[in-house]
């Protein structure tokens, strides 16, 4: 599947129980800061268990524009031979990051703070989403940004040639723009600082630790504030990724609307930044436990085991953990409409501006496959009727997001009728493997 090539429709049909292992990829968020990081290193860092799907290949290709060495070794075990804080060469041509946000938006922290030029461009998704919320705080270091209208890739960056550091107070809880901050601040003089008003992801503070730099964090009556101290050596790491909390949350959900299902995902990491979606669906009344809980690599991770819940019960999620499970809202509304009850979900504007407006997107599918949805512009409500009163028989529309078309291939699992994807091929950026993975548990999906 490639979201650049022509488009694949997908048919998810009723099965019977969905059972095994399901070994899903590395998690995307580590993957991307692990190229970048390494790239920012001197010295050799070697990655194990990188993502390989296709946002996390154009970072690796991006790196190697800057003028790191990139190699893949095989198997997931990739080699990053860096540059050092500040040593990123002027790339040659422009910089595709095809379908990804957080590619682009921490690449593009990661060089302005160096004297150099690089014009930056994506898919058709891509080049329609906001780039301002990164590039004023870029801003303040010295980079000149110019893309299009609205602050839209393409868009060329000027780094600054004698960077300042920057006191930044994030204002929309987005990891993204926090990370972006980070990175550029690597090599401005000084101390930049970062505050969170909402706590987002904090993996590019403990890869930042743990490459050597010197960051701490506090909790203040202003929220999280972010040290970090500019110019530092990283030094090469070992890195071992962990198993993406957000894939997995594709077999975990299905297993929990499939009628007899048992499944088995080994190795997932568990950042309490990150693992919102799997509490939630605990206190819908899922039969979701955690198993061989330990810590690898500074990250906290657990085998989950996923069971056919058929009393699941509509709840109000609370709106401070939207930030720990942004990207799991598209799911986790498929399984609200199994539930009984209303799902009632608010504080989630930044899901009208990630790869599509996934409000929008969900809730139009939603709708035409029997459930019924309320939205608002930070908020929306699934009125779910139960196990065994989804209608689906639909036609979804992915909207060039992955995240939408595994969503809507979850629901026609336990649908009365078929659910139809107009292109499943958006899929290969995050989950390359979805399709044989969840076949092999027993799921029904072809392509049409």
């Amino acid at each position: 599947m490639s979201s650049h090539g022509t488009p694949i429709p997908m048919i998810s049909a009723a099965c019977g129980p969905l059972t095994g292992e399901a070994h899903v990829p590395g998690d995307k968020s580590i993957s991307h800061r692990s190229l970048i990081l390494g790239a920012m290193c001197v010295g050799e860092t070697r990655i194990s268990g990188l993502l390989e799907g296709e946002d996390v290949l154009d970072t690796a290709k991006a790196m190697r524009a800057f003028g790191a060495e990139v190699e893949d070794l095989g198997g997931g075990n990739w080699r990053v031979y860096g540059v050092g804080v500040g040593g990123f060469a002027e790339p040659e041509n422009v910089i595709d990051c095809g379908n990804s946000g957080t590619g682009v938006r921490l690449i593009m922290g990661a060089m302005a703070t160096s004297p150099i030029t690089a014009t930056f461009t994506g898919d058709a998704s891509l080049n329609g989403r906001p780039m301002a919320r990164v590039t004023d705080p870029l801003a303040l270091f010295g980079a000149q940004s110019y893309g299009r209208a609205g602050g839209r890739l393409p868009m060329t960056i000027v780094g600054a040639p004698e960077p300042l550091p920057v006191r930044y107070v994030v204002p929309v809880p987005s990891a993204q723009v926090k990370s972006a901050v980070l990175l550029a601040g690597l090599n401005a003089p000084g101390q930049t600082v970062v505050i969170e008003k909402e706590a987002t992801r904090d993996h590019t503070e403990r890869m930042l630790a743990g490459f050597g730099a010197t960051i701490i964090t506090e909790v203040t009556d202003e929220g999280r504030v972010i040290t970090l101290t500019g110019r530092p050596e990283l030094k090469a790491q070992e890195i071992v990724v962990p198993r993406d909390p957000s894939s997995a949350a594709f077999p975990v959900c299905a297993a929990l609307i499939v009628p007899g299902s048992d499944v088995l995902v080994p190795n997932i990491g568990l950042n309490p930044t990150r693992a919102g979606l799997f509490t939630t669906l605990q206190e819908m009344g899922a039969d979701l436990t955690f198993e061989n809980l330990r810590e690898e690599g500074g990250e906290p991770v657990a085998d989950l085991r996923a069971r056919f819940s058929p009393d699941l019960h509509g709840i109000e999620v609370p709106p401070e953990r939207a930030a720990s499970m942004i990207d799991e809202y598209p799911v986790l509304s498929v399984v609200a409409a199994f539930a009984k009850g209303d799902t009632v979900m608010r504080g989630v504007k930044e899901l009208r501006v990630k790869e599509s407006d996934r409000i929008e997107a969900m809730a139009s599918g939603l709708r035409a496959g029997g459930v019924t949805v309320e939205d608002g512009p930070d908020w929306w409500i699934v009125k779910g009727a139960g196990h065994g009163n989804v209608a689906g028989g639909m036609e979804a529309v992915s909207h060039l997001d992955h995240r939408i078309a595994m969503s809507f291939m979850i629901m026609g699992m336990a649908s009365n009728a078929p659910v139809r994807v107009d292109d499943g091929a958006p899929i290969a950026t995050s989950f390359p493997v979805f399709e044989p993975l969840m076949k092999a548990l027993g799921a029904e999906i072809r392509r049409s």
